[in-house]
């Protein structure tokens, strides 16, 4: 049974951890435990007392119904004064054109080692559909599609690829909002506002 994959963005993860009871989870590799950078079960599961996460592994754990949350620390969120700013944010048009610029690129969350990427796209990114396939096509399963129309990337881009890689599209669409935000968050600071 494949359960939802729920991540959660906070300014500060340890604040909604403080407030909860929850159970880190657990990832096996190679043999080696450690617990998982951002996921944790709210409900009961088995606990490894030496690991200080899940007794099983969280592939396990969804197989057997448990459930797991991804809360993520999102430094863009510090940002962030109050929940008007954050509808006023959402609600300004990004600076798209401010994307050939290395320096601004470089700033900006999830795309700022990418600017040559973005310079090989046939077209620019100017809307938030094209950064969310742009941000699936920065990683190693759609690197092929660098390069390709929009039309071209759309139609294989939320495939599955071959190696069972695959980039959710709906966690693209909110990484995309999430860059934009960043970008008007910088565009204003940049203009002493």
């Amino acid at each position: 049974m494949k359960t939802p994959d729920i991540d959660i963005d906070f300014a500060d993860r340890t604040q909604i951890l403080q407030l909860i009871k929850s159970t880190a989870a657990r990832q096996t590799n190679q043999g080696e435990v450690r617990r998982h950078n951002s996921g944790v079960y709210v409900t009961d599961i088995p606990w490894d007392p030496v690991n200080q996460c899940a007794a099983i592994d969280y592939h396990a754990a969804e197989q057997r119904g448990y459930f797991k949350l991804d809360l993520l620390n999102m430094s863009v969120y510090q940002g962030i004064r109050d929940a008007a700013h954050y509808d006023q944010l959402l609600a300004t048009a990004p600076p798209w054109t401010r994307l050939q610029d290395p320096a601004f690129v470089e700033r900006v969350v999830h795309i700022g080692n990418h600017y040559d990427l973005l310079q090989r796209m046939p077209d620019p990114v100017d809307s938030i559909p094209r950064m969310a396939m742009f941000l699936a096509v920065i990683r190693p399963g759609k690197r092929h599609l660098v390069g390709r129309s929009w039309q071209d990337i759309a139609a294989t881009v939320w495939d599955t690829a071959a190696d069972g890689y695959s980039f959710k599209k709906a966690h693209a669409v909110s990484y995309a909002v999430l860059v934009t935000l960043h970008m008007n968050l910088i565009n204003l600071a940049d203009q002493g506002n």
